[in-house]
């Protein structure tokens, strides 16, 4: 510190600092003007470091989880799109995924006695392309995967539901692409008569498909639970893009342990 000294006799009145020099004092320090702040170019080496580090360990997890916000939401418009459209056909036509016969594959043409699934949802949705498997768009993965895909069957006993998986795969062979890019399909030659619970005792023969939220863009994902369990159970932290569904008369609904883990979980 700099300092200045009185001489013998001397009084001093340090206006600047607002303060009298105390008898019998020698000195006033002075504060060093040249003081250094900053950091060490090691410290924002190292502080770069770590950030890089804690990003590269965090990134892919909220990455995942934005996706599958997405995928949930889509989902959902998917299902709340298609049971819309049953609905009003309901109201214009009279008719419902009950009254449905056989399609022909790849096509929303009528059957040869009434409407076919692809012709209701042709008249009362934007359908932008109707195709087969093969003129579907998907590569061989992602076919395999769809053609793949299982429904289950749940029963609730005691307040605990129990899904089985079906035995036989959907194996759609109608793929039908909205303009919001949305993707659903089924079998042509099954999509008939698509009932349940009906008052009249007709037995039940609800019909199966596949939705995938987001057409042939990837990850072209079946959903699955995040461990190896079914029913109430069943945890999905990542939802993906594709999802069996059941439709019968006026309605849509997930098909498996983790597509309803998914539309109906937190």
């Amino acid at each position: 510190m700099k300092g200045y000294f009185k001489k013998k006799g001397e009084k001093i009145m340090t206006k600047r600092f607002g303060f009298t020099l105390a008898e019998g004092a020698t000195h006033v320090a002075m504060p060093n003007s040249k003081l250094n702040f900053g950091f060490t170019l090691a410290e924002v080496l190292i502080t770069l470091g770590i950030i890089g580090v804690v990003a590269a360990m965090t990134m892919p997890t909220l990455m995942n989880q934005t996706n599958g916000a997405q995928y949930k939401a889509a989902y959902k418009k998917a299902l709340s799109a298609i049971g819309q459209a049953i609905t009003l056909n309901v109201a214009l036509d009279g008719a419902n995924f009950a009254d449905t016969v056989a399609g022909t594959t790849g096509k929303t043409d009528k059957g040869t006695d009434g409407d076919s699934v692809g012709s209701i949802l042709n008249s009362r949705m934007n359908i932008v392309k109707a195709a087969t498997a093969a003129e579907s768009g998907y590569d061989e993965a992602a076919k395999t995967k769809i053609a793949a895909v299982k429904s289950e069957t749940c029963t609730t006993t005691e307040g605990k539901e129990t899904c089985t998986e079906a035995t036989n795969a959907i194996a759609p062979d109608t793929f039908l692409f909205f303009n919001d890019g949305i993707m659903f399909s089924y079998k042509a030659a099954d999509a008939k008569g698509c009932i349940k619970d009906d008052a009249s005792g007709v037995p039940d023969a609800p019909c199966y498909g596949v939705i995938d939220v987001n057409g042939t863009k990837g990850p072209n994902k079946v959903v699955a639970c995040d461990k190896d369990t079914s029913g109430q159970t069943c945890k999905v932290s990542n939802p993906t893009d594709i999802y069996p569904v059941v439709f019968y008369n006026q309605t849509v609904l997930p098909a498996s342990s983790a597509a309803k883990a998914v539309l109906y979980g937190k």
